[in-house]
């Protein structure tokens, strides 16, 4: 998708056969099982299936075209792996147009292959984006727990807390801060989530800058290094290239 594209669902002429965009978008939601790359952009798309326009469909021919000139890449599990879970969660503050809701996204890895990712947007609107950090950090709370009880039933115990990285320093101190104020007093469930995971040995709040944010290629289009780099960060890869 193109970096900074808006997409309205009032913009542009409504599409004469509504049902081919909604079969292409479908057939689109489920190759997200196995290309990550393209979550955020049939995420986006899926929003118009009630009344889909002629940008949303240029937007998806263009999603198309870059699938058709990387058939091969996906998702390299290696068989030498660490088994630790690590998670990284981002969030696009109002980044929806129409609603101004905000973007939530995570994505967990098993050692260095990802196996669980979302990115979907937040019912709540938020005034700040402490706020929206926070709920991510939550929702990824949530997810870790479920994976160590599946991982705990397949007998890969995980011994050390789960690191949780987030680029949002604002959020981090509400984490560590015992003391609830005015500010948190209406997300004070997702604090207490949180906290209550970190004091079980659960979780490991750390900070990482925002180029390093893996989980930022869910939250918006990006440039072409940017997509590149953090595409090669999430363990994609393309089997039809050259060694």
């Amino acid at each position: 998708m193109e970096q900074n594209l808006k997409l309205t669902p009032i913009d542009g002429a409504l599409l004469n056969d509504p049902m081919k965009y909604r079969l292409l978008v479908g057939c689109l939601i489920y190759l997200t099982v196995t290309r990550l790359d393209i979550v955020y952009s049939v995420k986006t798309l899926s929003q118009f299936m009630h009344e889909p326009r002629k940008p949303h469909w240029d937007a998806t021919l263009c999603v198309l075209s870059f699938i058709k000139h990387s058939p091969g890449q996906g998702l390299l599990f290696l068989a030498s792996n660490n088994l630790a879970l690590t998670d990284y969660c981002d969030s696009n503050h109002a980044g929806c147009r129409t609603t101004r809701q905000s973007v939530t996204n995570f994505c967990i890895f098993l050692g260095n292959s990802p196996i669980s990712w979302k990115s979907k947007k937040q019912q709540q609107l938020s005034r700040s984006s402490a706020e929206v950090e926070y709920r991510a950090m939550a929702n990824a709370c949530l997810e870790l727990t479920w994976l160590r009880y599946i991982l705990h039933d397949l007998r890969v115990p995980q011994v050390n807390p789960a690191p949780l990285y987030c680029d949002s320093q604002a959020a981090l101190y509400i984490v560590v801060n015992p003391v609830f104020h005015e500010r948190t007093k209406h997300i004070e469930i997702d604090c207490h989530i949180i906290r209550e995971k970190l004091l079980a040995g659960l979780i490991t709040p750390s900070y990482v800058p925002s180029h390093a944010q893996i989980a930022d290629i869910f939250t918006k289009p990006l440039g072409k290094n940017d997509y590149t780099r953090l595409s090669n960060k999430l363990g994609l890869h393309d089997i039809h290239s050259p060694t």
